[in-house]
Formats: C-alpha cells, sequence, structure tokens
C-alpha cells in the first residue's frame, strides 16, 4: 500500500497539449513498475484518434529498459495508427538521454529536444 503510495508520488503521465496537439508529459521514473501507466496513457491518446502526438521525457528522471521498450512499442503503436509520434528528450535531461544514446533507441522512435509540427504532422 505505502509502495504503491510512493510510486504515485515519484511518477506521474500527465496529458495536455503541444501546439494543439495531444501530449503525454512523464514525470519521474519510467521503469517496469510505471511503463504500465504509460501504455495505458498511450492507449488513451491513440483512441482519440489524433493527427499527431508527443510523449515528453523533459521531466523523466531515470528510464530503464522497460521503460525504453515501452516507448518502442508506444512508436510502434502510433506508426500502425497512422500518427507521427515525437518523443521529446532535452540533451539536458543526461540520465534519460544516455540510456536512449545507449540503446540506439533513435532507431526505432523518433526523438527530439522540442517538439517541432508542420502541417498535420511534424516538421523540424
Amino acid at each position: 500500500m505505502l509502495g504503491e503510495r510512493l510510486r504515485s508520488v515519484l511518477f506521474e503521465v500527465q496529458r495536455t497539449t503541444v501546439h494543439g496537439r495531444p501530449a503525454l508529459r512523464v514525470r519521474g521514473e519510467l521503469d517496469i513498475a510505471t511503463s504500465p501507466q504509460l501504455a495505458d496513457a498511450v492507449d488513451g491518446v491513440l483512441e482519440a484518434g489524433p493527427t499527431a502526438f508527443v510523449v515528453d521525457l523533459s521531466e523523466t528522471t531515470f528510464l530503464d529498459s522497460s521503460g525504453a521498450r515501452q516507448l518502442v512499442r508506444t512508436a510502434r503503436r502510433a506508426d500502425g495508427a497512422g500518427v507521427p509520434l515525437q518523443v521529446v528528450c532535452p540533451a539536458d535531461n543526461r540520465p534519460v538521454r544516455l540510456v536512449l544514446d545507449l540503446l540506439d533507441l533513435q532507431q526505432a522512435v523518433p526523438i527530439v529536444e522540442k517538439p517541432g509540427f508542420a502541417g498535420g504532422g511534424f516538421g523540424s
């Protein structure tokens, strides 16, 4: 009970918008215990049929392999739904950026330092 409550204090997925597009702001530690919450939030966004969406890791403090795997699943689901996705992770978020770079996730997940939009999807 206390562990679950503490985990919810240390992690939050907030649904918001960025430039009028749906976004999920991930705060805290994205790991094996919390990645299901991100998966549920992604389901909610994709069910609404967006033209594009953002997962913002700017306030994510830790990322393990389960969290990284969830980001890959999110990218695949978005691609399968025909919805452009951007994962935002600024260079100064070194703990998370290090994991993304070590796992070479840029090959599977569109990672940017800040969101950019053009037309119905994304641009630079």
